[in-house]
C-alpha cells in the first residue's frame, strides 16, 4: 500500500487532505525556518515558500519512520507590497498588516516538495536476491527516487475591513499563526472578496499540484484515496 506522509503540523492541511479522501499520516519536522532562510540568504516570497517546503520534506524523509513512504512538505508565504509575510505571531503585527491589506490584494505562494522514500528498483532487486522472505517491503512497487517541488500561487483580494472588525478577528487568535495574517477556511473567509488561482493553495496545500508531483514519482493520486 502506498503511504503518504504530510510533513506539516497544520490542521488545515491535514483536514484538506482528509476531505479530499487522501489517505495520509502526519509527521512534523523540527526545521528552524529562520535558520534555513539565513543559511540560503534573502530570497523572494516564491523561492522562500519552495525552500522551506523542501527543508521540511527532507527533514522528515531522513527519519526512520519515512522509509518506504512518500513525503510531502508545504510552506506558505504571502507577498504584499513586494514584501514576504509569514506568520505574524503577535496581535500588533497582525493588526498593522491587516490595516494595510484592507481593500487591496496580495499573492499567497504555497511551496510543495515531494520526496520518494520508497526503495528504487535497483535496491529492491538486490534485496530480493538476498532475502527470500516474501513479506519483505521490497516486494512493493519500486520508488522513483524523486525529490521535486512546485509552487502554487493565488491572488487574494480583500474587502474593506473596519478597524473594529480587524480587532475582533485578531481576538479569535486565528490569524496569528497563518501566513499573511489570514485564512480562507475560517473566520477570515468573511474578508476575502475573491481568489484568482487555486483556492486550495490559499488553504496551504494544492491538491492538483500534489497530483502532478505524485505523477512525476509514478504514483496516481487515486492510489491514495480512502477505501469506502
Amino acid at each position: 500500500m502506498t503511504r503518504l506522509i504530510l510533513a506539516s503540523q497544520s490542521p488545515a492541511r491535514t483536514k484538506l487532505l482528509a476531505e479530499a479522501g487522501i489517505r495520509h499520516t502526519v509527521l512534523v519536522s523540527d526545521v528552524d525556518e529562520d535558520a534555513v532562510q539565513a543559511r540560503y540568504g534573502v530570497t523572494d516570497p516564491y523561492d522562500t515558500a519552495l525552500l522551506l517546503a523542501r527543508a521540511k520534506a527532507e527533514a522528515v524523509a531522513a527519519l526512520p519512520e519515512a522509509e518506504g513512504a512518500l513525503v510531502i512538505g508545504c510552506d506558505s508565504v504571502f507577498e504584499f507590497d513586494g514584501e514576504s509575510h509569514g506568520k505574524p505571531y503577535t496581535a500588533a503585527v497582525a493588526r498593522e498588516r491587516m490595516l494595510r491589506m484592507s481593500g487591496r490584494s496580495g499573492v499567497l505562494h504555497t511551496g510543495h516538495w515531494l520526496v520518494d522514500c520508497r526503495a528504487t528498483a535497483a535496491v529492491s532487486d538486490a534485496s530480493d536476491a538476498s532475502d527470500d522472505d516474501p513479506s519483505d517491503a521490497a516486494g512493493s512497487a519500486p520508488g522513483s527516487g524523486a525529490t521535486l517541488g512546485a509552487v502554487a500561487s493565488a491572488e487574494v483580494h480583500f474587502m474593506e475591513m473596519a478597524p473594529e472588525e480587524i480587532d475582533a478577528y485578531i481576538a479569535t487568535g486565528e490569524p496569528l499563526n497563518c501566513a499573511g495574517s489570514f485564512t480562507i477556511d475560517g473566520f477570515g473567509g468573511a474578508f476575502i472578496r475573491k481568489v484568482d488561482g487555486d483556492p486550495h493553495a490559499v488553504v496551504g496545500l494544492s491538491i492538483s499540484t500534489l497530483r502532478n508531483l505524485l505523477g512525476q514519482a509514478n504514483v496516481r493520486i487515486t492510489e491514495l484515496w480512502l477505501a469506502d
